[in-house]
């Protein structure tokens, strides 16, 4: 059930056909909006226009809004003091992380493990001492071992890492990506290229990666806001990580045009998004349009 919005202009354009209403019926029952930052929020630190609005829009209509990031190198508290320089209205419970959905699925999957060793920054120990773990020191055995992304890794304690896991400790990676984008003329080893060199060495992957695409990072905000599937819009940017996701989680996939994929591509998936629009602007028009 693929919609363009840009089909809405054209006057000889069905308004009344199954997959129209189908979708009219979905939007209605919308009462969560996961939001991809980079691509769809902003490009380069640089807010879309409207963006604002939109957001007042989906406070107006009592939809909530969580924003989603991979990058587990900087806390929730860090992302909402980001977003608000941005001018963008955000609190604490607007923003989930890879390291939020890793800990979620911690509590499920690993409910007896406390101390961990942890690959990752200061900020993201932080983030799990805040949740309840204990963080090892390299000689401390520890009940399991989580990789993020490291911005301060050291070569010793790469090497620690990869002994817990050569002794089958369990195994986290927050997110799959092998390198963060950025312009500056460097390239930067994200999670997933260190977890590559840890599988080199001992010949093991992660248990689990609840960062995106993996449907965890959805599952995380679902059961934490008492959701369901059919009540979740997640828009973004990508059509591999941002809709895949969402179809792979019964959500209503939003692919907006402002980033990486185009209108071509999405139409030429073999599960194209639900809906396909301009920006975030052109979505929060639908979300009104069906709340009327």
């Amino acid at each position: 059930m693929a919609v363009n919005v840009e089909d809405k202009d054209d006057p000889t354009a069905p308004n009344d056909s199954p997959a129209t209403e189908l979708l009219a019926r979905r939007l209605k029952s919308i009462r969560h909006v996961a939001l991809d930052l980079d691509g769809t929020i902003y490009k380069d630190d640089v807010v879309f226009e409207g963006v604002n609005d939109f957001l007042a829009s989906l406070r107006s209509l009592e939809i909530g809004y969580t924003f989603l990031t991979n990058n587990s190198s900087r806390s929730r508290r860090e992302y909402v003091a980001r977003l608000r320089r941005l001018g963008i209205a955000c609190d604490d419970e607007n923003v989930f992380t890879s390291a939020d959905a890793t800990i979620v699925y911690m509590r499920k999957a690993l409910p007896d493990v406390r101390r961990i060793y942890l690959l990752g920054t200061p900020s993201l120990g932080e983030q799990f001492v805040e949740a309840g773990y204990v963080l090892g020191e390299p000689d401390d055995e520890p009940e399991a071992v989580v990789v993020g992304f490291d911005t301060t890794l050291e070569y010793r304690r790469l090497c620690q890492a990869a002994y817990w896991i050569a002794q089958d400790k369990p195994y986290l990676a927050t997110h799959p990506d092998r390198i963060c984008p950025t312009g500056e003329p460097t390239v930067l080893v994200d999670c997933g290229a260190i977890c590559a060199a840890i599988e080199a060495a001992t010949g093991r992957r992660p248990l689990a990666v609840p960062g995106k695409p993996d449907r965890l990072m959805l599952e995380g905000i679902l059961a934490s806001r008492g959701l369901r599937p059919s009540e979740l819009a997640m828009v973004g940017d990508r059509l591999y990580t941002d809709m895949a996701m969402a179809a792979a989680s019964g959500a209503l996939g939003v692919l907006v045009l402002t980033g990486e994929a185009t209108a071509e591509q999405a139409a030429a998936m073999e599960r194209p998004p639900d809906v396909v629009v301009d920006d975030v602007v052109a979505f929060g028009r639908m979300l009104r349009e069906a709340a009327a």
